[in-house]
């Protein structure tokens, strides 16, 4: 079996369990309008950047990746518990601006044709 497609099922299970303990057991306030995007493993399993979007300005994104930063250990130890890893990646939280971008573009298409039409 190839590494890489180890990395892409182990991120897809990183996916699904960051975001429920972000909706579910995480208490910072920080992170309740944080969106999970995509989770990156590394080949070795050893590093995962996980891609999270906010709603909001600069000044929500960076108290989101401050509370993410903050409840690494917590989110960490959680997944540790419920996956079967020998090695829990290391978690790097960076923003995805990609839903921001997404909304800019149809507000902007909106302008170009105000009535909807085809």
């Amino acid at each position: 079996m190839l590494a890489g497609k180890r990395a892409i099922r182990v991120g897809d299970q990183l996916l699904r369990e960051i975001a429920d303990l972000l909706m579910s057991r995480v208490k910072d306030p920080r992170v309740k309008k944080t969106t999970v995007t995509a989770v990156r493993l590394s080949n070795d399993l050893k590093y995962a950047k996980v891609y999270y979007s906010v709603y909001g300005d600069d000044k929500d994104v960076q108290e989101a990746g401050a509370g993410l930063n903050s409840a690494k250990g917590f989110i960490k130890r959680e997944i540790g518990q419920r996956l079967e890893l020998k090695y829990m990646p290391d978690l790097i939280f960076k923003h995805d601006p990609s839903l921001e971008t997404g909304d800019h573009l149809e507000k902007l298409f909106k302008k170009l044709n105000p009535k909807g039409e085809d």
